[in-house]
C-alpha cells in the first residue's frame, strides 16, 4: 500500500500552491482551487512522520458527498471532484477563523471545564455538567485560523468583530450556516447510528457571496460517537465509543507526546499505519453508509495529475 504526502504539480494556469498540515491547494488563475487531500496526518498541529494509505481518498469522499448533500442550506465552493482524492472548486477570500460547533462538551472543551473554566469563546456554561454530556442547544465555539505550525486560539464573536475579522453582518450569516449545517450533520449521522458530537466548518467569500469552503463532517474536522450505548456509558462516566482522530491521539498520549517542545513522534511501524489506516475505512463506511471502494494506488500523483489535467482542458 501506498501513500501519497507530498505533491508537486505544474498545472496549467497555476498561480501558487499552499501545503497545508493534509492538503496542498494549487490557485488556478485566481478562479479555482485544485485540492488535493493527501495521506499527510496531523494530531496535535503536528504533521505525523507516516501517511496512511487511502486517508486522503476517505476524506474527499465524504466531503464531497456532505458538500452536496447541503447546498441547500448554503453556496459551497464545490465545483467538481476530478480525482478520488481532489475537489475542484471557487477560489474564495476565506475567514481568518474556523467556525467550531459543539453538541456535547468534551474534547478540549471538556479539558477547560474540567479546570473550572465556565466560558468558552465568550459562551457561558452552566456547573455541575459531566463530560460528554448533552448541551442544551449547540454552541458555537469559534478559533482563530492559525498558520502552519502554530495552534489555534479560541475566540469569541465579540473579538472577532472588534478585530474586523467579519463584519456584524457577516458573522450573522457565518453562524446561521454553522448551526443549520450542524443540524443537518446531525440528522444524517442519526440514520447511521451515530451521533456527531462537534465539527468545524470554514466559509470565504467569492463575488460579494459567503460560501462554505474546504472539507465538512469528515472525521478529521468531526468527531461522532455511537449513539448504541451513548446513554449508558455517560450514565456510568465510561469512555464513549467514538468515530473521530481522537483514537491516533490518544495513541500519541499514551506514547508520551502531546506537540509540546521536546516531545518526539513515536515510531509509526507499519502495523500502527495499517491499523490507522483500517480505523478510517470503518469511520468512512460507518459515517457515509457505502462500502469503501479502494483505488489504485501504485502510481497516484500520475493519476491525480491525468485526472486533473483532463477537466482543466473542458
Amino acid at each position: 500500500m501506498k501513500a501519497l504526502t507530498k505533491t508537486d504539480f505544474n498545472f496549467p494556469g497555476q498561480k501558487s500552491v499552499y501545503h497545508g498540515k493534509v492538503r496542498d491547494v494549487y490557485n488556478i488563475n485566481d478562479e479555482k482551487l485544485v485540492m488535493v487531500a493527501t495521506d499527510r496526518i496531523s494530531a496535535f498541529d503536528v504533521v505525523l512522520p507516516e501517511g496512511i494509505p487511502y486517508k486522503g481518498q476517505m476524506l474527499n469522499q465524504i466531503a464531497a458527498k456532505f458538500l452536496d448533500a447541503t447546498t441547500d442550506i448554503c453556496p459551497n465552493w464545490k465545483m467538481a471532484t476530478p480525482d478520488p482524492m481532489v475537489t475542484v472548486g471557487v477560489l474564495c477570500e476565506g475567514f481568518p477563523v474556523e467556525m467550531i460547533v459543539r453538541g456535547y462538551l468534551c474534547g478540549s472543551a471538556w479539558r477547560t471545564y474540567k479546570s473550572g473554566v465556565r466560558e468558552i469563546c465568550g459562551v457561558k456554561l452552566p456547573d455541575g455538567m459531566r463530560e460528554n454530556e448533552k448541551f442544551p442547544e449547540p454552541i458555537v465555539t469559534p478559533t482563530t485560523k492559525a498558520e502552519m505550525g502554530l495552534h489555534d486560539e479560541d475566540i469569541s464573536k465579540e473579538e472577532i468583530l472588534k478585530q474586523g475579522l467579519a463584519t456584524p453582518e457577516e458573522y450573522e450569516i457565518l453562524e446561521k450556516y454553522t448551526l443549520a449545517l450542524f443540524k443537518r450533520g446531525t440528522e444524517i449521522a442519526a440514520e447511521r447510528g451515530l451521533i456527531l458530537v462537534d465539527t468545524k466548518y470554514e466559509f470565504g467569500k467569492h463575488n460579494g457571496t459567503i460560501y462554505l469552503m474546504d472539507e465538512i463532517h469528515t472525521p478529521d474536522s468531526s468527531r461522532y460517537f455511537y449513539s448504541d450505548g451513548y446513554q449508558e456509558r455517560f450514565e456510568k462516566g465510561e469512555p464513549q465509543k467514538q468515530l473521530s482522530k481522537e483514537f491516533v491521539r490518544e495513541w500519541l498520549m499514551e506514547n508520551g507526546f502531546q506537540g509540546k517542545d521536546g516531545q518526539k513522534v513515536p515510531e509509526m511501524t507499519p502495523a500502527i499505519v495499517q491499523s490507522i489506516s483500517d480505523r478510517y475505512i470503518e469511520l468512512f463506511e460507518n459515517i457515509t453508509g457505502e462500502k469503501f471502494v479502494k483505488e489504485d494506488t501504485s502510481n497516484i500523483a500520475e493519476r491525480i495529475e491525468k485526472n486533473v489535467m483532463n477537466f482543466l482542458s473542458k
